[in-house]
């Protein structure tokens, strides 16, 4: 299932030497890391009103939004999508509750 967010990631790098004018994801990445945040936010937020209207179709178009957004993100902070994977990883098969105790200390 992670094929499609492997493809999506290497696409994303590949457009950070296109032309901005020619690609959206160039124009985010030309503009900077804090652009890229700023419209992962947007969506986001779009994302969490669409799961309180609670219309499914929407909420899965807002999500694939998100999961663009977040990997354009990460990429203009030069975060490889492996490294996010790993960390999911890494907490796999561990209480959320465990998880969250172990951050604190």
């Amino acid at each position: 299932m992670t094929d499609i967010l492997d493809r999506l990631a290497r696409t994303v790098a590949e457009k950070r030497a296109a032309d901005p004018k020619s690609s959206w994801t160039a124009q985010l990445l030309a503009a900077g890391p804090e652009k890229a945040a700023q419209k992962f936010g947007e969506e986001a937020v779009e994302a969490v009103v669409e799961a309180v209207r609670g219309d499914r179709d929407r909420l899965a178009s807002e999500a694939a939004d998100v999961l663009y957004h977040l990997i354009v993100m990460l990429a203009a902070r030069e975060v490889e999508l492996d490294a996010v994977l790993k960390v999911l990883e890494e907490r796999e098969g561990i209480s959320g509750v465990d998880e969250k105790a172990a951050r604190k200390s």
